[in-house]
Protein backbone atom coordinates (compact mmCIF):
# COMPACT_ATOMS: atom_id res chain seq x y z
CA UNK A 1 0.00 0.00 0.00
CA UNK A 2 1.28 3.49 -0.84
CA UNK A 3 2.70 5.45 2.10
CA UNK A 4 0.47 8.49 2.71
CA UNK A 5 1.39 9.13 6.34
CA UNK A 6 2.44 12.79 6.05
CA UNK A 7 1.09 14.62 9.09
CA UNK A 8 0.24 18.36 9.05
CA UNK A 9 0.68 18.30 12.83
CA UNK A 10 4.28 17.14 12.55
CA UNK A 11 4.84 19.77 9.84
CA UNK A 12 3.54 22.49 12.20
CA UNK A 13 5.91 21.31 14.90
CA UNK A 14 8.84 21.44 12.46
CA UNK A 15 7.83 24.89 11.19
CA UNK A 16 7.53 26.17 14.77
CA UNK A 17 11.03 24.97 15.57
CA UNK A 18 12.49 26.70 12.50
CA UNK A 19 10.68 29.97 13.21
CA UNK A 20 12.02 30.09 16.73
CA UNK A 21 15.57 29.32 15.54
CA UNK A 22 15.41 32.13 12.96
CA UNK A 23 14.05 34.65 15.48
CA UNK A 24 16.77 33.85 17.99
CA UNK A 25 19.43 34.10 15.26
CA UNK A 26 18.05 37.56 14.45
CA UNK A 27 18.55 38.59 18.08
CA UNK A 28 14.86 39.25 18.76
CA UNK A 29 12.58 38.19 21.59
CA UNK A 30 9.10 36.94 20.75
CA UNK A 31 7.59 40.16 22.15
CA UNK A 32 9.93 42.32 20.05
CA UNK A 33 9.07 40.38 16.90
CA UNK A 34 5.36 40.71 17.68
CA UNK A 35 5.65 44.49 18.07
CA UNK A 36 7.68 44.96 14.90
CA UNK A 37 5.18 42.86 12.93
CA UNK A 38 2.33 44.86 14.55
CA UNK A 39 0.54 41.67 15.47
CA UNK A 40 -1.74 40.87 18.38
CA UNK A 41 0.07 39.92 21.58
CA UNK A 42 1.08 36.28 21.71
CA UNK A 43 0.80 35.55 17.99
CA UNK A 44 4.51 34.84 17.49
CA UNK A 45 4.53 32.59 20.55
CA UNK A 46 1.51 30.75 19.22
CA UNK A 47 3.23 30.05 15.91
CA UNK A 48 6.44 28.98 17.66
CA UNK A 49 4.50 26.52 19.82
CA UNK A 50 2.69 24.99 16.84
CA UNK A 51 -0.62 26.15 18.28
CA UNK A 52 -1.80 27.78 15.05
CA UNK A 53 -3.81 25.02 13.40
CA UNK A 54 -3.55 26.55 9.92
CA UNK A 55 -0.59 28.97 9.78
CA UNK A 56 -0.93 31.60 7.04
CA UNK A 57 1.67 31.80 4.29
CA UNK A 58 1.51 35.60 4.36
CA UNK A 59 2.31 35.62 8.09
CA UNK A 60 5.28 33.29 7.67
CA UNK A 61 6.59 35.36 4.76
CA UNK A 62 6.43 38.49 6.95
CA UNK A 63 8.37 36.71 9.71
CA UNK A 64 11.05 35.58 7.27
CA UNK A 65 11.40 39.15 6.02
CA UNK A 66 11.77 40.44 9.59
CA UNK A 67 14.35 37.79 10.45
CA UNK A 68 16.40 38.63 7.36
CA UNK A 69 16.12 35.26 5.61
CA UNK A 70 16.82 36.17 2.00
CA UNK A 71 18.06 32.88 0.54
CA UNK A 72 15.28 31.95 -1.87
CA UNK A 73 15.68 28.19 -1.61
CA UNK A 74 15.33 28.21 2.19
CA UNK A 75 12.44 30.67 2.07
CA UNK A 76 10.50 28.55 -0.40
CA UNK A 77 11.18 25.40 1.61
CA UNK A 78 9.67 27.02 4.71
CA UNK A 79 6.71 28.40 2.77
CA UNK A 80 6.08 24.95 1.30
CA UNK A 81 6.27 23.55 4.83
CA UNK A 82 3.65 26.11 5.84
CA UNK A 83 1.34 25.02 3.02
CA UNK A 84 1.73 21.38 4.08
CA UNK A 85 1.01 22.36 7.70
CA UNK A 86 -2.30 23.90 6.56
CA UNK A 87 -3.60 20.67 5.05
CA UNK A 88 -6.02 18.34 6.80
CA UNK A 89 -4.96 14.87 7.85
CA UNK A 90 -7.02 11.78 7.01
CA UNK A 91 -8.30 11.72 10.59
CA UNK A 92 -10.31 14.92 9.97
CA UNK A 93 -12.96 12.73 8.34
CA UNK A 94 -13.69 11.20 11.74
CA UNK A 95 -14.62 14.48 13.38
CA UNK A 96 -12.95 16.18 16.36
CA UNK A 97 -10.57 13.97 18.34
CA UNK A 98 -10.08 14.25 22.09
CA UNK A 99 -6.35 13.57 21.68
CA UNK A 100 -3.74 14.49 19.05
CA UNK A 101 -1.84 11.19 19.39
CA UNK A 102 -3.06 9.86 16.02
CA UNK A 103 -1.62 12.95 14.34
CA UNK A 104 1.84 12.38 15.82
CA UNK A 105 1.76 8.61 15.33
CA UNK A 106 0.96 8.95 11.64
CA UNK A 107 4.44 10.09 10.58
CA UNK A 108 6.61 8.30 13.17
CA UNK A 109 9.45 6.19 11.79
CA UNK A 110 9.63 4.03 14.92
CA UNK A 111 6.96 3.39 17.55
CA UNK A 112 8.14 1.82 20.81
CA UNK A 113 5.20 1.14 23.09
CA UNK A 114 4.87 -0.37 26.55
CA UNK A 115 1.35 -1.37 27.56
CA UNK A 116 0.63 -2.27 31.15
CA UNK A 117 -3.04 -3.21 30.98
CA UNK A 118 -4.34 -3.37 27.39
CA UNK A 119 -3.17 -4.53 23.96
CA UNK A 120 -1.69 -1.67 21.87
CA UNK A 121 -4.21 0.08 19.63
CA UNK A 122 -2.28 -0.74 16.45
CA UNK A 123 -2.69 -4.45 17.21
CA UNK A 124 -6.30 -4.58 18.39
CA UNK A 125 -9.09 -6.41 16.58
CA UNK A 126 -12.41 -4.60 16.06
CA UNK A 127 -14.09 -6.78 18.70
CA UNK A 128 -11.37 -6.00 21.25
CA UNK A 129 -11.46 -2.26 20.48
CA UNK A 130 -15.24 -2.25 20.84
CA UNK A 131 -15.12 -4.11 24.17
CA UNK A 132 -12.46 -1.70 25.41
CA UNK A 133 -14.60 1.35 24.65
CA UNK A 134 -17.52 -0.21 26.51
CA UNK A 135 -15.20 -1.01 29.40
CA UNK A 136 -14.45 2.72 29.59
CA UNK A 137 -18.21 3.21 30.15
CA UNK A 138 -18.91 4.62 26.70
CA UNK A 139 -22.53 3.84 25.88
CA UNK A 140 -23.17 5.77 22.65
CA UNK A 141 -23.04 3.06 19.96
CA UNK A 142 -22.49 5.55 17.14
CA UNK A 143 -19.53 7.04 19.00
CA UNK A 144 -18.15 3.56 19.65
CA UNK A 145 -18.47 2.77 15.93
CA UNK A 146 -16.61 6.00 15.08
CA UNK A 147 -13.75 5.26 17.48
CA UNK A 148 -13.40 1.64 16.38
CA UNK A 149 -13.37 2.66 12.70
CA UNK A 150 -10.72 5.30 13.48
CA UNK A 151 -8.58 2.71 15.27
CA UNK A 152 -8.80 0.29 12.35
CA UNK A 153 -7.86 3.11 9.98
CA UNK A 154 -4.83 3.90 12.15
CA UNK A 155 -3.62 0.32 11.73
CA UNK A 156 -3.26 0.76 7.96
CA UNK A 157 0.06 2.53 8.49
CA UNK A 158 1.55 -0.89 9.31
CA UNK A 159 0.66 -2.09 5.80
CA UNK A 160 2.24 0.78 3.84
CA UNK A 161 5.13 0.11 1.48
CA UNK A 162 7.45 1.85 3.92
CA UNK A 163 5.87 1.11 7.32
CA UNK A 164 7.15 2.32 10.69
CA UNK A 165 8.96 -0.08 12.98
CA UNK A 166 6.62 -1.14 15.79
CA UNK A 167 8.18 -2.55 18.95
CA UNK A 168 5.56 -3.47 21.53
CA UNK A 169 6.18 -4.72 25.05
CA UNK A 170 2.92 -5.97 26.54
CA UNK A 171 2.41 -6.92 30.17
CA UNK A 172 1.22 -10.53 30.49
CA UNK A 173 -1.90 -9.39 32.36
CA UNK A 174 -3.11 -7.58 29.22
CA UNK A 175 -3.18 -10.72 27.06
CA UNK A 176 -4.80 -12.78 29.83
CA UNK A 177 -7.53 -10.29 30.62
CA UNK A 178 -10.92 -11.80 29.65
CA UNK A 179 -13.22 -10.05 27.22
CA UNK A 180 -16.09 -11.16 25.00
CA UNK A 181 -16.39 -14.77 23.88
CA UNK A 182 -13.59 -17.31 23.71
CA UNK A 183 -13.71 -17.00 19.93
CA UNK A 184 -13.17 -13.23 19.98
CA UNK A 185 -10.31 -13.61 22.46
CA UNK A 186 -8.63 -16.23 20.26
CA UNK A 187 -9.07 -13.89 17.30
CA UNK A 188 -7.23 -11.15 19.21
CA UNK A 189 -4.42 -13.48 20.25
CA UNK A 190 -4.11 -14.67 16.65
CA UNK A 191 -3.79 -11.05 15.54
CA UNK A 192 -0.69 -10.80 17.72
CA UNK A 193 0.66 -14.16 16.58
CA UNK A 194 0.29 -13.16 12.91
CA UNK A 195 2.86 -10.40 13.40
CA UNK A 196 5.56 -13.03 14.02
CA UNK A 197 6.89 -13.21 10.42
CA UNK A 198 6.73 -9.43 9.89
CA UNK A 199 10.15 -7.80 9.98
CA UNK A 200 8.83 -4.39 11.02
CA UNK A 201 6.89 -5.60 14.08
CA UNK A 202 8.31 -7.09 17.27
CA UNK A 203 6.19 -8.14 20.22
CA UNK A 204 7.50 -9.02 23.66
CA UNK A 205 5.43 -10.31 26.56
CA UNK A 206 6.49 -9.17 30.03
CA UNK A 207 5.71 -11.98 32.50
CA UNK A 208 3.98 -11.04 35.76
CA UNK A 209 6.63 -13.15 37.51
CA UNK A 210 9.12 -10.33 36.83
CA UNK A 211 7.67 -8.63 39.89
CA UNK A 212 8.13 -4.92 40.49
CA UNK A 213 9.56 -3.01 37.52
CA UNK A 214 9.79 0.63 36.31
CA UNK A 215 6.88 0.15 33.91
CA UNK A 216 4.45 -0.06 36.82
CA UNK A 217 4.30 3.74 36.77
CA UNK A 218 2.19 3.48 33.61
CA UNK A 219 2.08 2.81 29.89
CA UNK A 220 4.00 5.03 27.48
CA UNK A 221 5.00 5.36 23.81
CA UNK A 222 8.26 6.62 22.32
CA UNK A 223 7.75 8.16 18.87
CA UNK A 224 10.89 8.57 16.73
CA UNK A 225 11.00 10.56 13.48
CA UNK A 226 13.36 10.92 10.54
CA UNK A 227 13.61 14.73 10.70
CA UNK A 228 12.12 15.72 14.03
CA UNK A 229 12.91 15.28 17.75
CA UNK A 230 11.46 12.23 19.47
CA UNK A 231 8.30 12.46 21.56
CA UNK A 232 7.12 10.62 24.65
CA UNK A 233 3.37 10.03 24.91
CA UNK A 234 1.65 9.08 28.15
CA UNK A 235 -2.10 8.57 28.23
CA UNK A 236 -3.14 9.91 31.61
CA UNK A 237 -6.81 10.62 32.37
CA UNK A 238 -8.40 13.09 31.87
CA UNK A 239 -5.79 14.38 29.39
CA UNK A 240 -2.65 12.99 27.81
CA UNK A 241 0.91 14.20 28.30
CA UNK A 242 3.61 14.77 25.65
CA UNK A 243 7.27 15.10 26.63
CA UNK A 244 10.07 16.03 24.25
CA UNK A 245 13.07 17.16 26.29
CA UNK A 246 16.16 15.05 25.62
CA UNK A 247 16.55 14.08 29.30
CA UNK A 248 12.94 12.92 29.56
CA UNK A 249 13.15 10.99 26.28
CA UNK A 250 16.37 9.25 27.33
CA UNK A 251 14.88 8.36 30.72
CA UNK A 252 11.97 6.58 29.00
CA UNK A 253 14.39 4.85 26.61
CA UNK A 254 16.28 3.44 29.58
CA UNK A 255 13.03 2.19 31.09
CA UNK A 256 12.01 0.65 27.76
CA UNK A 257 15.38 -1.11 27.42
CA UNK A 258 15.06 -2.46 30.97
CA UNK A 259 11.57 -3.79 30.24
CA UNK A 260 12.74 -5.35 26.98
CA UNK A 261 15.58 -7.15 28.78
CA UNK A 262 13.15 -8.49 31.39
CA UNK A 263 10.49 -9.60 28.86
CA UNK A 264 10.33 -12.76 26.78
CA UNK A 265 12.13 -12.45 23.45
CA UNK A 266 10.04 -11.97 20.29
CA UNK A 267 10.09 -15.64 19.24
CA UNK A 268 9.48 -16.83 22.78
CA UNK A 269 6.61 -14.35 23.09
CA UNK A 270 4.91 -15.67 19.95
CA UNK A 271 5.32 -19.22 21.26
CA UNK A 272 3.75 -18.14 24.56
CA UNK A 273 0.78 -16.59 22.71
CA UNK A 274 0.30 -19.80 20.72
CA UNK A 275 0.14 -21.82 23.94
CA UNK A 276 -2.31 -19.32 25.35
CA UNK A 277 -4.51 -19.66 22.26
CA UNK A 278 -4.54 -23.42 22.56
CA UNK A 279 -5.73 -23.16 26.18
CA UNK A 280 -8.49 -20.66 25.45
Amino acid sequence: MEDTRRSPTVRRRRLARELRRLREAAGLTADEATRQLEWAAGKVNKLERAQAVRPRVTDIRAMLDLYGLTEETKREALLDLTREARQRGWWAAYGPLSDTYTEFESEARKISTFELSVIPGLLQTPAYARALQRGWLLRDEKEIDRLVELRMRRQKLLTFDNPPRLWAIIDESAVNRPFGSEETKREQLQRLIDTGPLEHIDIQILPVTVGFHPGLSGSFVILDYDQDPSLIYREISPSSVYLEGSDQVEERRRVFEHLSAAALGPEESIAYLRRLTERS
